[in-house]
C-alpha cells in the first residue's frame, strides 16, 4: 500500500475546516493546518487551536496573503484543501498562485462543501457566491491543477438542528415554515421526482471522513465528488413528517409561494436574505438533486465508500427528541 498524502488545511479553524482537519488526523494522514499567529493567541480559537496539537496536527504559520508563506507550507505537503469562508473564495486564486509556484501538488480541494456550483438555478444575492466559486474551478481546469470538488449539500449542524427555521436553536414543536410547497422541482417527468426532487443533509464529521477518503483515490482525481447518500436525501414534507412520527405530533405548516419567497429575498439584509437565497436554490428549486450524478464529472461518496458509517437524518434528528 503506497504512504498517504500529507495534507495542508488552509482555513482549518473555520467552521467546516476543523471537522476536515481531524479527520485528516483519524485517517493517519501527516496533517498541517496553515494559522496566522493572531489566529493561535487568540482566545475564541483556543480549543480548536489545542485539538489540533492533541491530534498531532502540525501548525504551519502564514497567511492567505503571504505568498511567500504560502509557498513554503504547500511544498512540505502533497495535498492542498481550502475551506476558506465566504469573503476569502475570490481570493483562492493565491492559493493557485501559490501551488502553480511550488509545483509539488498532486490535488487541490477549493472551498465547496455544499451546491454543485455548476448545476444551480440561484437567485441574488447566493448567485454571486456560486457564481466565484465556479470561476475558481475554470481557473483550477485552466491552470492544470489536478482537483476535486466536494459537494456535500446541508451541513446538518446548520440546517437539521433547527430545520432551518429562522433565530430557532432546536426543531419545531408547534408550527413550521416551509419554502415553496416543500417537494422542489423535478428536472423532468414526475416519474423522477423521488429521485430529482430532494435535498440533502450530511453531518459535518462524515463530510471530513468522505473527503479525506476521496484525497488519494483516483477515481475522484479530477471529479465531482458529491455526498448525497440516500438515507440523508429528503424532501421538506418528508423530513417533517419524520420528525412528526418522532415527536408524537402534527405540526402546523405554512407554506411560503415562490413569489414571496423572492420579494421576502429582496427585502432582506445580509445575511438573511444569503439563506433565503440558498434555501431558494434549493427548497425550490431543488438543486441539490435536480440532476443526475454522469461517470464523466462526478461520483457519489457513499457508493465508493460503503465502509463509512455515516450518520443518517433519523439518526441525527433523534437527539432532539
Amino acid at each position: 500500500m503506497s504512504e498517504k498524502s500529507k495534507i495542508l488545511i488552509i482555513g482549518g479553524t473555520g467552521y467546516i475546516g476543523k471537522f476536515i482537519v481531524a479527520a485528516s488526523a483519524r485517517l493517519g494522514h501527516i496533517t498541517f493546518a496553515l494559522v496566522r499567529e493572531s489566529t493561535v493567541s487568540n482566545p475564541s480559537k483556543s480549543e480548536i487551536i489545542e485539538s489540533f496539537k492533541s491530534s498531532g496536527v502540525t501548525l504551519v504559520y502564514g497567511d492567505l496573503y503571504d505568498h511567500e508563506s504560502l509557498v513554503k507550507a504547500i511544498k512540505q505537503v502533497d495535498v492542498v484543501i481550502s475551506t476558506v469562508g465566504r469573503a476569502q473564495l475570490p481570493d483562492q486564486v493565491k492559493i493557485i498562485a501559490a501551488i502553480k509556484e511550488a509545483g509539488n501538488v498532486k490535488r487541490f480541494f477549493p472551498s465547496e462543501f455544499g451546491n454543485d456550483v455548476d448545476r444551480v438555478h440561484a437567485v441574488e444575492p447566493a448567485k454571486t457566491a456560486y457564481a466565484i466559486k465556479a470561476q475558481i474551478r475554470r481557473t483550477i481546469e485552466a491552470e492544470g491543477i489536478p482537483y476535486t470538488y466536494v459537494s456535500s449539500n446541508f451541513f446538518a449542524g446548520l440546517f437539521l438542528s433547527s430545520l432551518g427555521q429562522p433565530g430557532a436553536i432546536a426543531p419545531p414543536r408547534d408550527k413550521v415554515i416551509i419554502l415553496g410547497d416543500g417537494n422542489p422541482k423535478a428536472r423532468n417527468s414526475w416519474v423522477l421526482w423521488i429521485r430529482l426532487s430532494c435535498s440533502v443533509f450530511i453531518k459535518e464529521d462524515d463530510i471530513g471522513t468522505f473527503t479525506i477518503k476521496a484525497v488519494d483515490d483516483p477515481r475522484t482525481l479530477n471529479k465531482i465528488l458529491y455526498i448525497r447518500p440516500p438515507q440523508n436525501t429528503y424532501s421538506f414534507n418528508d423530513l417533517v413528517s419524520l420528525w412528526e412520527k418522532k415527536i408524537g405530533k402534527t405540526l402546523e405548516k405554512i407554506y411560503v409561494p415562490e413569489e414571496q419567497v423572492l420579494k421576502n429575498i429582496q427585502e432582506a439584509s445580509i445575511p438573511q436574505n444569503v439563506i433565503l437565497s440558498i434555501g431558494h436554490s434549493v427548497f425550490v428549486k431543488g438543486d441539490h438533486t435536480n440532476f443526475e450524478i454522469e461517470p464523466s464529472f462526478g461520483v457519489e461518496a457513499s457508493e465508493l465508500y460503503p465502509d463509512v458509517k455515516y450518520t443518517t437524518v433519523d439518526e441525527y434528528l433523534h437527539q432532539f427528541v
